[in-house]
């Protein structure tokens, strides 16, 4: 299972759901988030059903504000939310264990 895919549409929502939902934000461009990215969808798959997991494009459409909104100036960065609430963040390439220490902390 990939991670869900979140647009400047969806992304309120999504972080309001009431689950704990963990996003990178990512580029095509950027080597470090593409390295990231197999990770993430590993964590999508071991944590179906006890959070969510998602990525976002900070070069599509709408994103720019939101990256704006919680202060990302730099990517990968992985932010966690909880009922709309920042509740975490990871910043550059990390290894698996790092983030899943931090979802745990916050599951």
């Amino acid at each position: 299972m990939a991670a869900i895919h979140l647009t400047a549409e969806n992304f309120d929502t999504a972080i309001s759901s009431g689950q704990l939902v963990f996003v990178d934000f990512w580029a095509t461009w950027c080597r470090p988030c593409c390295m990231m990215g197999p990770i993430v969808d590993e964590l999508a798959d071991e944590y179906n059903g006890k959070a969510v997991i998602a990525k976002m494009d900070v070069d599509e459409d709408g994103v720019k504000a939101i990256c704006a909104r919680f202060g990302i100036t730099n990517i990968p960065n992985m932010k966690l939310f909880k009922n709309g609430v920042e509740v975490g963040n990871v910043v550059g390439a990390v290894p698996k264990a790092t983030l899943k220490g931090v979802i745990d902390k916050n599951l």
